[in-house]
């Protein structure tokens, strides 16, 4: 069995204190929020946290297994009743970052890549045809292409042309696309703006908007801004 790795605490007896020695190390609220919308597999959780390095994931994951937040079957990881728990408290820091402290993205912060990873796991397939999709995503200020094909097994992203027939293109700047992908700006509008564009059978085209659901934070964004 292994061996506990020791608290580094704050040597308060507070609630709030010893909920920091759980969840303050850097990266553990991350993990925690993607492990809440869905994300299992440690490959697709390192896919989402580009910054952060496997090794580093690994030992977050084991210091949640031990706090007992992280259980891991099959291969997989999921939030016990305890990590569950944390949903309130972290869609709640993300109604503050919306309202306080989101304002413009750092140019740092505007990752082609990461964004693409990010929708590919927010898309209403039921507006779809019943068959292979492959949605082409293409960036005016980034020369690198992306596909999401869309099969029974799931969506999945490819960074080099998968060799199938694309269904639609949607083209945009990445600051554009964060700012859809957020709700700051809504889909149709930024269309309207000439910000984004879909390229495809009308059929397709018009169905777009109710694929792609947007970021689970998008609807805090709203609010923050209403």
């Amino acid at each position: 069995m292994p061996t506990e790795e020791p608290i580094q605490g704050y040597g308060q007896y507070c609630p709030i204190s010893r909920a920091l020695d759980v969840l303050g190390e850097r990266w553990t609220m991350i993990i925690i929020r993607d492990l809440l919308v869905g994300t299992t597999r440690f490959n697709d959780l390192a896919r989402g946290m580009p910054g952060l390095s496997r090794t580093l994931l690994s030992k977050r994951l084991r210091q949640l297994e031990q706090a007992e937040l992280v259980e891991r079957i099959d291969g997989q990881y999921f939030l016990t009743e305890m990590g569950r728990e944390l949903e309130p408290v972290v869609f709640g820091l993300g109604a503050w970052g919306a309202k306080w402290a989101l304002g413009d993205p750092r140019p740092t912060e505007l990752d082609a890549q990461l964004l693409v990873w990010w929708m590919h796991t927010r898309l209403d397939t039921s507006h779809l045809p019943d068959r292979r999709f492959v949605l082409h995503i293409t960036f005016t200020d980034d020369r690198r292409q992306f596909w999401i094909v869309i099969e029974p097994a799931g969506p999945s992203v490819c960074m080099t042309d998968p060799g199938f027939e694309v269904d639609v293109t949607m083209s945009s700047d990445v600051n554009s696309l964060y700012q859809v992908w957020l709700g700051k700006i809504p889909v149709r509008e930024a269309v309207a703006r000439g910000q984004l564009s879909f390229t495809g059978p009308p059929a397709l085209v018009r169905r777009m908007p109710n694929v792609l659901e947007l970021s689970p934070v998008a609807q805090l964004v709203v609010a923050a801004n209403r």
